[in-house]
């Protein structure tokens, strides 16, 4: 009988916007200052989309790197997934705007929106569809342009959001392999679907006058909630992965995780036993870009050495639905 086949990420690319909006530009904007920006979330400055920029504009630079960084081209391709909750329109697809630039086709393509988790949710399709032989380099990408439905009238909405994508080549590999995906987890909450929201513009309630007016068509979120239940079950998250690759605390090289507020990573990684010193930190640069805070910030460890042959990382999310989802690479 044939091995298993395995899935590795053989290339990481990433794109962020150019215009930066600090919290000194906030406090012109909203109610707010830096020192109670950086106190309760650690963000400093976060990236902006330009006006004429979507989703796939953001994501085309990213899968170039990813694609030149594994040694591929678009047309080796077998799959191209996308993680976006700002897709470029309802439909198509983001994923299928991007094969276009990419002159990709025919490979299949197609978005998963699983809000902040949506990265890890899109590898573990990719690495699936690696696995079972549909094909040999999928495509991965995270891609968000959360200012665009962000309200820049709410001081306690508006300071956390940026714009941001990712992207990684999953590929077939050999056990052991640098970039060896080793266990993957997902999972959602249905019932807590309110604690993070965008109200209108679904078929529940379609965009209208009054939903405009409103301003349903910005992100909602209960702060002091969202919280709570990110901790948790982020510590959740990470005992899973450790434990079922057979793990402790001291063998993970590095936790790369949703960059959601800093407090939430210290709180977060003090419970599950993990010094600080070990988990990758750039919100205070990007702020929270969705699913795309992870494939970005695993970008930057790889361009600045901070993951090395043989380490051994773990990516954890959460995000609305409510979702939550882990990974495990041996690099």
């Amino acid at each position: 009988m044939a091995s298993q086949r395995r899935a590795a990420i053989t290339g990481c690319g990433s794109y962020l916007p150019d215009k930066v909006l600090t919290n000194a530009d906030l406090e012109k904007m909203v109610e707010t200052s830096d020192e109670w920006i950086t106190t309760r979330t650690g963000i400093s400055e976060r990236r902006i989309a330009a006006d004429d920029q979507a989703a796939s504009d953001l994501a085309l630079p990213a899968a170039r790197q990813a694609l030149a960084d594994a040694g591929i081209a678009a047309s080796d391709l077998g799959g191209i997934v996308a993680a976006t909750m700002t897709p470029d329109m309802i439909f198509p697809s983001t994923a299928c705007h991007l094969q276009g630039l990419l002159e990709a086709a025919p490979v299949p393509s197609f978005d998963v929106m699983a809000a902040c988790s949506g990265f890890v949710y899109a590898l573990g399709v990719g690495q699936s569809m690696v696995v079972s032989g549909l094909a040999d380099h999928v495509l991965v990408v995270a891609t968000e342009t959360l200012s665009k439905i962000t309200d820049f009238t709410d001081r306690t909405s508006c300071i956390l959001f940026g714009d941001a994508a990712g992207a990684t080549v999953v590929s077939v590999a050999e056990p052991g392999a640098p970039g060896e995906i080793l266990y993957t987890t997902l999972g959602a909450d249905g019932a807590n679907s309110g604690s993070m929201t965008l109200p209108a513009g679904g078929s529940r309630q379609p965009a209208t006058h009054e939903t405009v007016d409103q301003r349903l068509h910005y992100i909602q979120l209960r702060g002091r909630e969202v919280f709570n239940l990110a901790v948790r079950k982020i510590v959740e998250v990470i005992t899973e992965c450790i434990e079922a690759c057979d793990l402790t605390t001291e063998d993970v090289d590095l936790v790369i995780p949703h960059q959601m507020n800093l407090r939430i990573m210290k709180a977060s990684a003090d419970r599950v036993g993990i010094p600080m010193e070990k988990v990758f930190v750039n919100i205070d640069r990007y702020g929270n870009t969705g699913a795309a805070t992870v494939p970005v910030a695993l970008h930057e460890a790889q361009r600045d050495g901070q993951l090395k042959r043989g380490d051994t990382t773990v990516f954890v999310t959460f995000g609305g639905g409510l979702t939550w989802s882990g990974c495990v690479v041996r690099w």
